[in-house]
């Protein structure tokens, strides 16, 4: 039954003082934090690690020379007069520069089979933006069988699924780096965060399974001289805003994340193209488990399109020691210019990536046909079977 517009308008007229008062505290808040963030963006890298000194996880540590950028923003100065200006730039930025990206989809198990399995697809693009416009593209994919998929709840199985294909992923990235070894001219994109913090709320073997994977990813980066960067279009991220509390002694907040409080500062509004310096992440709880990688993660927030906050660029440290930062940057700047506002690389290894209902339909069939081939008792359910011979 389709839900009743008035229910909820009067709903929300009831609890509109709930909402008032959210937003009134928030904006308070945010206030307190601009004057913060002008502030501290007077004091030298120096000195802001001088009063953050023996201070554990204190979200962030200033890495790149602050030098005298208000609000902690370098502007990019780039604007063009039209679309053809833009590309022109792109070109003389990334012509001869190697750009990759995977991306992965999957079919879980159904109650729909007799036995527990499912499918992993993971597909990646390689643009090397010569005048030939040559590329690379292909799949990778694994059936997971029921000795894959053993634990007492559906849930759970969803779980091993998703292990798969983050393992699926990062593998195939590892893989690009070796065969790039040394590559100055390449750059592997990671659509995700580096920093894992979405795995806390997991179990101990779950959490410690993805921090391997992005432990593995960083590691490899740096042994084989092939920069990555992770690029994370909607953050919400508290790292800065926690350094600035430990600064400025303010109140905690959760309503106010960094890249808010970037995107519209006390003296300005962050333009295309403009950045931050770049930090090195010290957040609590998730980088404890890192290893001799909890100290290897740098960020940075890169604005990407007018009407939105800027996006959250992680790479490891070893790029900015390298020197190579800036480059990189640019490149990440130009693919969002080639894919009007999204990275297009990243974008294009998604559409190969993805597994449609076609892509489901056929596979029910091709494993009942080979069920029966092969003399298996495995069933699917009539309106399963159904669809997949209308296919």
């Amino acid at each position: 039954m389709p839900i009743k517009p008035s229910q909820i308008l009067s709903l929300l007229d009831k609890k509109r003082d709930d909402f008032m008062s959210y937003d009134k505290t928030a904006l308070q808040e945010l206030q307190q934090y601009r004057m913060a963030l002008a502030k501290m963006s007077q004091q030298s890298s120096a000195s802001l690690h001088e009063i953050l000194k023996g201070m554990k996880s204190c979200g962030a540590l200033p890495l790149e020379p602050l030098g005298t950028h208000p609000d902690w923003v370098i502007p990019s100065k780039l604007t063009w007069q039209s679309r053809e200006q833009s590309l022109e730039w792109v070109r003389d930025r990334l012509t001869g520069i190697s750009t990759f990206a995977v991306d992965g989809s999957q079919i879980y198990p159904s109650k729909d089979i007799s036995v527990p399995v499912a499918l992993v697809q993971i597909g990646w693009y390689e643009n090397f933006h010569l005048p030939s416009g040559i590329y690379e593209k292909d799949i990778d994919l694994d059936v997971m069988t029921p000795s894959d998929l053993r634990v007492g709840r559906g849930d759970l199985a969803d779980r091993k699924v998703n292990l798969r294909r983050f393992e699926m992923e990062t593998d195939r990235l590892i893989q690009y780096m070796d065969e790039r070894a040394g590559c100055e001219t390449c750059l592997a994109f990671f659509d995700g965060s580096l920093v894992a913090t979405f795995a806390e709320a997991f179990d101990e073997e779950t959490r410690n399974f993805y921090v391997k994977c992005i432990c593995k990813l960083l590691q490899a980066s740096e042994h084989y001289r092939v920069p990555l960067v992770s690029y994370i279009d909607t953050s919400s991220a508290h790292d800065l805003t926690e350094m600035l509390r430990r600064l400025g002694n303010l109140p905690e907040t959760k309503s106010i994340h960094d890249a808010q409080l970037l995107n519209r500062t006390q003296s300005h509004t962050m333009e295309w193209g403009d950045r931050t310096p770049l930090f090195l992440c010290q957040r609590s709880g998730i980088l404890d488990h890192y290893g001799d990688q909890a100290d290897k993660v740098a960020f940075t927030y890169l604005k990407t399109n007018k009407d939105s906050y800027p996006v959250r660029l992680e790479l490891p440290v070893w790029v900015y020691e390298a020197g190579w930062h800036n480059r990189i940057i640019d490149w990440v700047r130009a693919e969002v210019v080639i894919g009007s506002g999204y990275p297009y690389v990243i974008e294009t290894a998604d559409q190969v990536a993805v597994l449609k209902n076609d892509d489901r339909q056929v596979f029910y069939r091709l494993l009942q046909e080979w069920a029966d081939q092969e003399d298996l008792k495995l069933r699917l359910s009539r309106k399963m079977v159904s669809k997949a011979r209308r296919r």
